[in-house]
């Protein structure tokens, strides 16, 4: 595909919106249950990014902070993706502290905690994206892409993987906590085409 034909037209972009907004209230509701809080949404963002595009979004996202990561890679009918949770390293205090665990937050309990987290969002996320899109991901085995780093350097370890894909970016937060997590839906750019087949159909 070539860069020329790498453009969102409004009416695909508008239906990406929608789609990421079922599937992201799909996700919180989960979340929210699983926590008994409030879930806060934003509007999701919809853009094709290179990889240094997408480090400038983050990094103003995490607020400099230092984060941890993981990725789960998914796949279905032409489409090739990898889910990426961000978490800001300041939130798993509070993270610790909804889900009652007592005790000292070392790497161990915060992989652990970053793991159920990520099972819980990223699972029903892509399953309400599925079910709207009418296709089914496989997903693989969530990845610690990195603890206590920086965004540049977790991006920039990265940056081959995501040379330019379609980006669903959705920054979960929490109400009266400080929980702040971000969860990018990335899209391969030879995925692109096929995903923008299936999303034409709901313009119909």
């Amino acid at each position: 595909m070539s860069d020329n034909e790498l453009v969102l037209d409004e009416e695909l972009r508008d239906v990406y919106q929608e789609v990421t907004n079922v599937a992201m209230g799909q996700a919180a509701d989960s979340l929210a249950r699983l926590l008994n809080v409030f879930v806060v949404l934003p509007i999701p963002n919809v853009n094709i990014l290179e990889a240094g595009e997408l480090q400038m979004a983050l990094q103003s996202a995490s607020d400099n902070e230092s984060v941890s990561a993981v990725c789960q890679g998914f796949i279905g009918k032409g489409v090739a993706g990898e889910a990426l949770l961000i978490f800001n390293d300041s939130s798993f205090q509070d993270i610790a502290k909804l889900m009652k665990y007592e005790g000292e937050i070392d790497d161990a309990v915060q992989l652990e905690l970053e793991m159920d987290i990520a099972s819980i969002l990223i699972g029903a996320f892509l399953n309400g994206l599925a079910e709207q899109l009418d296709m089914s991901f496989s997903q693989g085995h969530p990845v610690v892409l990195g603890q206590h780093c920086d965004i540049s350097e977790l991006i920039s370890s990265n940056s081959a993987r995501w040379s330019k894909v379609l980006t669903l970016e959705i920054n979960y937060t929490i109400k009266d906590y400080n929980i702040n997590c971000d969860l990018l839906l990335l899209f391969s750019d030879d995925s692109i085409d096929r995903l923008n087949e299936i999303a034409s159909y709901l313009l119909e």
